[in-house]
């Protein structure tokens, strides 16, 4: 297909647009020209004058038969059949008697400022005639409307008066977009009559609506004290299962979380930059897809870090970390898991907590002039400084729990949601039941503002009372259906809601798209959390994930190295190493050795913790390395590890021996890092020994010796 260019010719002076219509000047200026120059040129050419006449009869005739065909104005017809008339007619007089007159070419001058006028009226007139067509078409659809709106609001201030004992005076009624339902906007009596009156009375009012199971008639406080919102649904959106939406475009802490949607079919949305939430719901509900749901969102995020704590074997967190251990082709994404750090036992999210209260603590110091700068005295939350959100499935039974280890674990929990709102560490619990005994806590309910309730038509330990106070209509039944339920939030108060289901495919999905999104822990917050939170995905601490039984089909088909099943199957990271397979034979040591090896050099830990983050995203899984990159950030830990007393080339070779790591590439690493001031070189000769930059300030060293 040939692209046809257009010139821009630019004009010194008066542009002219010869193709442009003709206005009322231009218009009768051309007619009154033409004119003058058929009467001089039919003068001289002796040309009959009543010509000129029956050229403007025709004229006039066609352009009353155009006018009548497009319903123009009367008015209109008749000036345009005037204005050929007219001037044909004087073009008639001026052959006839001579067009070089003072007289005819006053009189033509007139007829030309007639014209004029007479087509500036006519314009007028029609741009009035279409505006007031439209408008009549707007107040036909605006009655039509209005007839409908009228009568749902005398059926609702007659409903109200029977149910309720008040009568509204009804301002609006806005109908959905998703013809669900409608809200109905209406000024309260006077003598202190307050919205709850209508709200403690959902129940009976729906009834008397006959509205369907599912839908309910809410009222709300409106737009001041005196007024009253009451949202009508009409159809029970919740009734169906509405797959998680496709979109999984960026999101934000502080734009939302979208958790669900309502019953007008809106999203709701959960901002928990400085609230945690709270998500109840019974065996059955739908509470394990509703965490797969918070945790889609968090991942779609660009400031958000997720750390999940699932006592019960991690499940809540395996699917999301499943598709970063699948083998990839040559060339292809490398798939960084959908949440940053998964605890499945009580040291693990012992060692969890213990790095996000040093994150924290660690924040407040070392962001103070960045929050100064801000003129804040909340972190502020960004890609670079991410927001750490600690995911614990049941931990609402774990602060209850009086199980000593258990014990030490709600200690922390309560610490990190007392203790670390303002530096961007905040909580997602989960519980069994809405029971005095979960939510007996009152910083539980004082910092837990997002709360959601599944109930899947249970009733049993669902206390809607104590997890929403003042919620005035809340009923079980309202919400029979798997995946639906109550959630309230401080923008939003309590109502019905359903969320999304999503099933693993999708999960899946959700990973690979945001792999390249994820933040990293920023530098600072990586050294406060330590070798903890580096390490996190030693094969020591994360052998639970793929050590588990597979029945092979064929004999002989399973690789010995992984433990995993044929081609496609496992966690293959051996297939560009130097390194090789151990034999079918080899002893269980020579294998974890094997394993633990291939999981360090992939799957490294986050980038270095006082190193900017790497500019390549994802986990850094490349089997073309020029040099073991796990094996320099375990060097990195142990440097930093030291502490002020620092330490030397030897002893962290030690420290290496399971990566086989020499001192000589020791050495090396230790100089490019004092040559890059990340360490500071202390001592000479034997006595030689490095300190990371961070504990030691004014150290200096001049001696290329080493021990």
């Amino acid at each position: 297909m040939t692209a046809t260019k257009t010139k821009t010719v630019t004009h010194n002076g008066l542009a002219l647009d010869w193709a442009a219509g003709h206005g009322p000047i231009t218009g009768a200026l051309s007619a009154t020209t033409g004119a003058y120059a058929v009467a001089t040129v039919g003068t001289l050419a002796h040309m009959p004058p009543s010509w000129a006449l029956a050229v403007g009869t025709v004229g006039a005739l066609g352009h009353t038969a155009l006018g009548l065909r497009q319903k123009l104005a009367a008015r209109t017809i008749s000036a345009r059949a005037a204005s050929w008339l007219l001037g044909s007619g004087w073009t008639t007089w001026a052959l006839a008697t001579g067009p070089l007159t003072w007289t005819a070419l006053g009189s033509l001058a007139v007829i030309g400022v007639g014209m004029g006028a007479a087509a500036r009226s006519v314009g007028l007139y029609e741009e009035a005639r279409e505006l007031e067509a439209l408008a009549a078409v707007e107040r036909q659809v605006a009655r039509e409307l209005s007839a409908d709106r009228r009568a749902i609001a005398a059926e609702w201030v007659d409903r109200v008066q029977r149910v309720c004992g008040i009568t509204l005076r009804i301002v609006a009624v806005e109908m959905w977009p998703t013809n669900t339902g409608f809200t109905i906007d209406a000024e309260l009596p006077s003598g202190g009559t307050t919205y709850d009156r209508i709200a403690r009375e959902n129940a009976r009012l729906s009834a008397d609506a006959r509205l369907p199971h599912g839908c309910t008639a809410a009222a709300s406080p409106g737009i001041d004290q005196g007024r009253v919102l009451i949202d009508v649904t009409t159809v029970n959106v919740l009734a169906a299962e509405v797959p998680y939406p496709s979109d999984y475009s960026p999101l934000s802490v502080h734009t939302g979380v979208p958790w669900g949607y309502r019953t007008n079919a809106e999203e709701i949305l959960a901002y928990l930059r400085e609230q945690c939430a709270l998500v109840v719901g019974p065996t059955g509900s739908g509470k394990t897809n509703m965490v797969h749901v918070i945790l889609a969102g968090f991942a779609r995020a660009t400031d958000m870090l997720t750390w999940v704590i699932d006592l019960n074997a991690g499940s809540a967190g395996l699917p999301w970390i499943r598709p970063a251990l699948e083998p990839t082709g040559d060339g292809q994404q490398v798939i960084r898991p959908g949440i940053d750090w998964l605890a499945s036992t009580h040291e693990e999210a012992l060692k969890m907590l213990d790095a996000a209260l040093r994150i924290g603590l660690y924040r407040k110091r070392a962001y103070q002039d960045l929050m100064a700068k801000a003129n804040t005295d909340l972190l502020p939350v960004s890609h670079a400084i991410p927001q750490i959100m600690l995911v614990i499935d049941e931990g609402a039974e774990i602060l209850v729990s009086n199980d000593p280890e258990t014990k030490k674990l709600a200690k922390k929990i309560l610490e990190v949601i007392r203790m670390l709102r303002a530096m961007g560490i905040r909580t997602v619990l989960t519980a069994l039941g809405a029971t005095g005994s979960v939510l007996g806590n009152m910083l539980i309910r004082r910092e837990a503002k997002t709360r959601v309730a599944l109930t899947g038509g249970a009733t049993e330990g669902m206390d809607l009372s104590k997890l929403f106070p003042g919620g005035n209509g809340l009923r079980i039944e309202q919400a029979p259906h798997k995946g639906t339920g109550f959630m309230g939030t401080p923008e939003s108060p309590a109502a019905l809601f359903g969320t999304w289901r999503i099933l693993p495919n999708q999960i899946r999905d959700i990973v690979h798209a945001t792999s390249d999104r994820h933040p990293y822990l920023d530098a600072i917050s990586a050294k406060a959390a330590g070798p903890d939170y580096a390490r996190r995905w030693d094969a020591d601490r994360t052998a639970w994930i793929t050590e588990h039984e597979h029945t092979d089909t064929e004999p002989g088909t399973r690789d010995p190295a992984m433990g995993r099943g044929p081609s496609g199957g496992g966690l293959n990271l051996s297939a560009h190493r130097a390194a090789p397979v151990a034999p079918a034979g080899a002893d269980e040591d020579a294998l974890a050795e094997q394993f633990r090896r291939e999981i360090d050099a992939q799957f490294a830990t986050a980038p270095d913790p006082i190193e900017a983050p790497p500019t390549r995203p994802g986990l850094n899984l490349s089997a073309h390395r020029e040099e073991d990159n796990a094996a320099r950030q375990a060097a990195l830990t142990l440097l930093i590890a030291a502490g002020p007393e620092g330490t030397g080339a030897s002893a962290i070779a030690r420290g290496l021996d399971r990566y086989g790591t020499t001192r000589q590439t020791v050495v090396g690493w230790l100089k490019t890092w004092a040559d890059e001031g990340e360490a500071v070189r202390i001592g000479a000769g034997t006595k030689t020994r490095y300190v990371h930059h961070t504990h030691a300030r004014e150290h200096t060293s001049d001696d290329p010796d080493e021990d």
